[in-house]
C-alpha cells in the first residue's frame, strides 16, 4: 500500500474560501464585497513614515518580538483604549498580522487531546487553527438574528478538556458586538474551569453600537486572557502584516518561541512606520467608527432594497450576513459564483463560516470596507442584478 503523505489534520478543512471569492472577482472583473480589505488608501503619514524608514536603511530584523518603539506605543494605547495594564517587554509580541497572532496563541497553549470553544459563525480560520493545533473545536451556536449565545449551550460546552475559548469582538462576520454582561458570563466560566480566554479584537475600533469591551479588563482576566489584534483594519493596511498579541509574561514567553520559529518577525521598517502613527494618531481611533458608519448607512439599505434580507444591522466590524434562500439556489456557493459571475459583485458564501455546512446554505457575507463610489457601484448592480436561471 502507498504511504499517504499529506497529514490528516491537512485533509480535515479545505482553502481559504475568502481568498478563492477574491481571485474569482479579479477574474470576472467584479465589485470585490468578499474579502475585507479596505479599497482606499492609507493615512498618508503612514506611508511617509514608511518611506522615511526605509531610506533610514531600517531594514534588518528587528527584535523578534517587535520594535521597542511598536511596543510602547502598544502598551500606552491598550491603557487608554482598553483598560489593560501592559507592559511592553514582557507581554507584547509583535507578529505577522493577527492571523499569526492566533495561530501562535493557540500553538503555545494547546496540547493534544485539549479542547477549544468557538462560537459560530465563525471567521474561517479557527476550526483549522485549532485543528494545526492538536485540539478538538466545540462549536457553540450565535443565534440569529441577534447574535446571542445560548448560557447554558455555552456552559455545557465547557469540561476538565477545555484549554481555552475564542471570543471575536466585533464579530465577523456576524457584525455582533458582545455586551460587558455577555463577557463577564464568559470570564465567569474561564476562572470556573481555569480556562484561557483567545480573543480577536481587530474591529475593536469599528463598533456602531454599544462599547468595545476587551475581556483581560474584567477582574480575573487578565492574567487568563491573550488579547490578539492587528493594525490591518484600524490604520488599513491589511497588506503589511502587523498583528499583535498580549498575554501574561509566562505565556508570552512560550508565543514568543512559536513566533520566533514560525516567521522571525514582522517587517522592520512597517513597525517602526506604524510606532509613530500609534503614538500620535490624533482622531484617528474616534474617527474610524463614523467613517464606517457612513459606508453601512450607504450600503446597508442597498441590501434590503435589493431584497437580499439582512439578518442584521452590523452592531460593528463591517460585514453584513444576508439570507439568499429566495433566490432558489441549490446552495450558497452556487449563489456566491452566480452573483460574481452574472451580477458583477463577489461576496463569501455562508457555509465556510460553519462546521456543519448546511447550516449557511442559505446565507451569504458582504463586506463593506470600500470607498463610497465602491460601493454605490455595488448599489447599482445590487439592484440591476439579471433573474437567476433557476428562475427564468
Amino acid at each position: 500500500m502507498a504511504r499517504q503523505h499529506v497529514a490528516k489534520k491537512a485533509a480535515q478543512f479545505t482553502e481559504s474560501v475568502i481568498r478563492e471569492m477574491t481571485r474569482l472577482a479579479q477574474r470576472h472583473g467584479a465589485v470585490n464585497l468578499a474579502q475585507g480589505f479596505p479599497d482606499f488608501p492609507a493615512d498618508p503619514r503612514l506611508k511617509k513614515a514608511a518611506c522615511e524608514a526605509i531610506q533610514a536603511d531600517v531594514n534588518q530584523y528587528a527584535v523578534t518580538w517587535g520594535a521597542p518603539a511598536l511596543r510602547e506605543a502598544l502598551a500606552r494605547k491598550y491603557r487608554k483604549y482598553n483598560g489593560m495594564e501592559v507592559r511592553p517587554d514582557t507581554d507584547v509580541t509583535v507578529t505577522c498580522g493577527a492571523t499569526e497572532a492566533m495561530i501562535s496563541a493557540l500553538l503555545a497553549v494547546i496540547d493534544p487531546g485539549d479542547e477549544v470553544v468557538i462560537f459560530e459563525p465563525h471567521y474561517e480560520n479557527y476550526g483549522p487553527d485549532v485543528i494545526l493545533s492538536g485540539a478538538t473545536p466545540r462549536f457553540v451556536h450565535l443565534r440569529e438574528p441577534d447574535w446571542t449565545f445560548d448560557e447554558n449551550e455555552v456552559a455545557k460546552a465547557f469540561n476538565k478538556r477545555t484549554k481555552a475559548i475564542v471570543i471575536n469582538t466585533p464579530n465577523n462576520p456576524t457584525g455582533k458586538v458582545f455586551t460587558r454582561g455577555e463577557l463577564a458570563f464568559l470570564a465567569g466560566l474561564c476562572r470556573k474551569w481555569d480556562v484561557l480566554a483567545i480573543t480577536d479584537e481587530v474591529y475593536e475600533h469599528i463598533v456602531y453600537e454599544g462599547k468595545h469591551v476587551s475581556i483581560a479588563s474584567l477582574d480575573g482576566m487578565a492574567e487568563r486572557t491573550i488579547t490578539t489584534s492587528s493594525l490591518s483594519k484600524t490604520f488599513c493596511i491589511t497588506g503589511w502584516r502587523l498583528g499583535t498579541c498580549v498575554a501574561p509574561e509566562k505565556i508570552t514567553g512560550a508565543i514568543r518561541k512559536v513566533h520566533d520559529f514560525l516567521t522571525v518577525g514582522a517587517p522592520h521598517p512597517l513597525q517602526v512606520a506604524a510606532a509613530k502613527l500609534m503614538d500620535d494618531p490624533g482622531t484617528l481611533f474616534e474617527d474610524l467608527a463614523g467613517e464606517y458608519r457612513e459606508r453601512r448607512e450607504l450600503f446597508y439599505p442597498g441590501l434590503v432594497e435589493a431584497d437580499l434580507r439582512p439578518l442584521r444591522k452590523p452592531a460593528g466590524a463591517y460585514y453584513v450576513m444576508c439570507d439568499i434562500a429566495r433566490f432558489g439556489f441549490p446552495d450558497d456557493t452556487a449563489f456566491a459564483q452566480w452573483l460574481v459571475k452574472d451580477g458583477g459583485i463577489a461576496c463569501v458564501p455562508g457555509s465556510s463560516f460553519y462546521v456543519d455546512p448546511s447550516q449557511g446554505r442559505t446565507k451569504v457575507r458582504f463586506a463593506f470596507c470600500k470607498k463610497l463610489e465602491t460601493l454605490r457601484a455595488a448599489r447599482r448592480k445590487l439592484l440591476d442584478l439579471p433573474t437567476p436561471a433557476a428562475k427564468r
